[in-house]
């Protein structure tokens, strides 16, 4: 396995580490706040690109998810929304290969998204990593097994499945200090005017300058472009890891993931999947729309 500390994927050939500066690895010059919220289905379908970003340039960077308390009222227009909601979701799962099951609105609508975001500030007072798995653990209750998200029962064996101290998470999950977290995060929001979600800003730290922002989904190239901008250089991407340590460094992603990471169609990384499921690498997990895979330790 060749994935570091921080979770980027260490280029093998020696050749190609000389062709960065090992500084950069130390201090990651760039910063990238990403604004998201748990029930955005754009935000999910963003996956695939921050994946392959980390995989070919996580040495430069990391990443810092700010919740965006856009989703927040949702309990508004309870006859109406749902049927909105189911479209919205169906739509964007067709459009970008991330599949969104949207019959959780009707069978199992969300009305207290709020005690959401506190979780997931809650889970990040155990750290950033613990934070963005329970984020991403989150995610596929939500879009995949149309799971309450905001049920208290959910969140326990959300922060279980993520190995947090259930204890710690419980008591953080009612403390003055989530919902001071989450605070945090919208005033971050509202003060570098975020409109849209899923936005991307990019910092460099050893710059004085304004960041970049990005909102939208744009074509990965588009990305790389503004990180290049961002380190005024351009160097190059790190060598894809084999699929199998990739897999077993996520243990849960989906064909759209793949298919992104290694630059394949759908069919292809299908096929690729596939293989790694007959000699029982992997298991195949069906969804509404495509599959995901799960990694068999």
């Amino acid at each position: 396995m060749n994935w570091n500390s921080a979770g980027s994927w260490q280029p093998q050939d020696r050749n190609q580490i000389a062709q960065y500066h090992f500084i950069d690895v130390l201090k990651k010059p760039v910063e990238i706040y990403v604004f998201v919220d748990p029930l955005c289905p754009e935000c999910w379908s963003l996956e695939p690109y921050l994946k392959k970003l980390t995989v070919e340039y996580g040495r430069f960077f990391t990443i810092r998810p700010v919740l965006s308390g856009q989703l927040t009222d949702l309990h508004r227009d309870k006859f109406e929304r749902p049927k909105k909601l189911k479209d919205i979701w169906e739509k964007t799962a067709k459009r970008t290969g991330m599949s969104c099951d949207g019959d959780l609105w009707i069978e199992n609508p969300i009305y207290y998204p709020w005690l959401t975001s506190i979780a997931i500030k809650a889970a990040e007072l155990q750290g950033k990593k613990a934070g963005k798995k329970f984020l991403r653990k989150i995610q596929e209750l939500a879009f995949l097994d149309k799971q309450d998200i905001s049920s208290e029962t959910v969140l326990l064996h959300c922060a279980e499945a993520v190995h947090l101290d259930i204890e710690e998470f419980r008591n953080d999950l009612y403390s003055k200090s989530a919902k001071k977290a989450l605070q945090c995060d919208l005033k971050i929001t509202k003060e570098m005017e975020v409109e849209y979600i899923p936005t991307m800003v990019f910092f460099n730290e050893s710059e004085n300058e304004e960041g970049l922002k990005i909102s939208g989904i744009y074509p990965y190239d588009i990305y790389v472009k503004v990180l290049k901008q961002m380190l005024q250089k351009e160097p190059l991407p790190a060598k894809k890891p084999k699929l199998l340590d990739f897999l077993s460094h996520y243990e849960f992603v989906g064909t759209k993931e793949v298919a992104v990471v290694y630059d394949w169609t759908m069919d292809k990384a299908e096929k690729e999947m596939k293989k790694l499921q007959l000699r029982q690498d992997v298991e195949k997990v069906p969804v509404k729309f495509g599959s995901f895979w799960k990694y068999n330790k």
